[in-house]
């Protein structure tokens, strides 16, 4: 393989090395934490608020804009969701469940159940997880920022009328929506152990926005992705996929992601770029099957950063929470352009990263099930596939539509704990359902506005 491909992006529309400054847009919603799945559920929201506290205590807040967003409407939301999926969402709760408000073929239709639960605020998490990612769009749309991020995003199984993959709500469409207002061409990249399939089937049939995946492939949740899956249409061509084994290691990852989205940037040329940095592909994870380190994981977002295009950051999958809370701690740090230090600072959470206390999670051993020759395979039929594409297809002159208004709450309200909510449940310590029973009330979040 050539060097030059692997190593290459630094060249296309940048203005300098990874280390360049860049205006970083921040958003965080100090109730994100409150939400609760369920006793036993994987997904665990708490991850978000364990993250910002090391994000706090690294004193990334001082390098950044930090906003909380105001709440996806639910006129927001039905953008891209059905009238009656988002009036579900909005009206169901648990006790309408256990009142039989709703019935068998309700739970079914909208794909309601042990996967994705009826929890307290459902609707609420919805609307703060959506309101940061439209927040974000609208902070590029504006040019008030370089990179945005939005870690309680990333919700990408989401479907037009249905819950899947404990999503409920496709917040990353919905910023795409309004990215789509201003810039001509949307490039959507997913690192998510799971394949992207809401946000590949949203945009299946258009050229506006290339979807990328690299995800496992095989027995395996949701089932899509397969690497003869190119779109349709208008659309042909416009989605990628890169079905990847079990045990996938840095090195590897690397060889891979490196020369398709150079070759994607240069063919594509994104106005700008979504990334969803779901970090179920970092090893160890308790649903995932790679073997990535928090450095391997990071790296994709470095490379994106180096072509100095606008960048989306969101969240997405991940399952052992201080693994995640590591992660999306690191890329905060590489967006904002410093490489904080692995040991890692007194924090209110300190006892979670025992034993290791560092902010890198280290690849375990595990057999790499993807060999060199499959990669190689792989990457040579996805470039075939881009030859495919003209550069830059044109888009044809139209009114631009009116960016939305996301009113941001005062950043001085960041650093206030809120009052306990009737959804504020118990937040667990532990992944694993044995310890799941030690459990502390308190909310955490330390005093980190600028």
């Amino acid at each position: 393989m050539d060097s030059s491909i692997v190593e290459g992006g630094a060249s296309l529309r940048s203005t300098g090395t990874d280390a360049t400054k860049r205006r970083v847009s921040y958003f965080f919603d100090p109730y994100i934490g409150d939400y609760y799945y369920g006793q036993g559920h994987p997904m665990k929201p708490h991850r978000i608020r364990i993250a910002h506290n090391l994000v706090c205590h690294y004193n990334l807040h001082k390098k950044m804009d930090i906003t909380r967003p105001l709440p996806a409407s639910a006129e927001h939301i039905g953008w891209f969701h059905s009238p009656d999926y988002v009036d579900f969402l909005s009206s169901v709760s648990p006790e309408t469940l256990y009142d039989q408000t709703y019935d068998a073929r309700h739970l079914k239709r909208f794909n309601v159940g042990s996967d994705c639960p009826v929890f307290d605020g459902l609707f609420n998490f919805c609307q703060a997880s959506a309101g940061g990612s439209l927040g974000a769009a609208v902070k590029l749309n504006r040019q008030d920022a370089d990179i945005a991020i939005n870690w309680a995003g990333g919700l990408h199984h989401a479907k037009k009328s249905a819950a899947s993959g404990f999503c409920y709500v496709n917040d990353i469409v919905l910023g795409i929506l309004e990215l789509l207002k201003v810039h001509k061409r949307v490039l959507y990249i997913d690192i998510d152990v799971h394949h992207g399939d809401g946000v590949e089937e949203a945009f299946y049939t258009t050229d506006r926005v290339m979807t990328v995946s690299f995800h496992k492939f095989g027995d395996f949740f949701p089932g899509t992705g397969y690497i003869e899956d190119i779109g349709i249409g208008t659309g042909k061509y416009y989605a990628l996929n890169a079905p990847l084994n079990d045990g996938i290691d840095d090195e590897s990852f690397r060889r891979l992601f490196r020369p398709v989205i150079q070759q994607v940037m240069e063919v594509y040329q994104p106005d700008v770029v979504v990334l969803q940095c779901g970090a179920d592909s970092l090893a160890g994870d308790r649903l995932g099957c790679f073997n990535l380190s928090v450095h391997g994981h990071a790296d994709c977002l470095r490379f994106l950063r180096s072509f100095n295009v606008p960048l989306m950051i969101l969240g997405g999958g991940g399952y052992t929470i201080k693994n995640v809370a590591r992660c999306w701690c690191y890329e905060t740090a590489i967006a904002v352009g410093i490489e904080p230090e692995n040991k890692l600072p007194d924090n209110e959470y300190y006892e979670y990263f025992a034993p290791e206390y560092t902010l890198n999670v280290e690849p375990i051993p595990m057999e790499n099930k993807n060999s060199p020759r499959d990669l190689e395979k792989i990457r040579n039929i996805l470039l075939e596939q881009l030859s495919h594409l003209p550069h830059a297809p044109s888009v044809p002159f139209q009114m631009a539509p009116f960016i939305t208004e996301v009113p941001e709450e005062r950043e001085e309200d960041m650093d206030r704990m809120p009052k306990p909510q009737t959804w504020m449940k118990e937040e667990y310590e532990s992944d694993s359902d044995e310890e799941e029973k030690r459990f502390s009330k308190t909310s955490i979040t330390p005093n980190c506005v600028n």
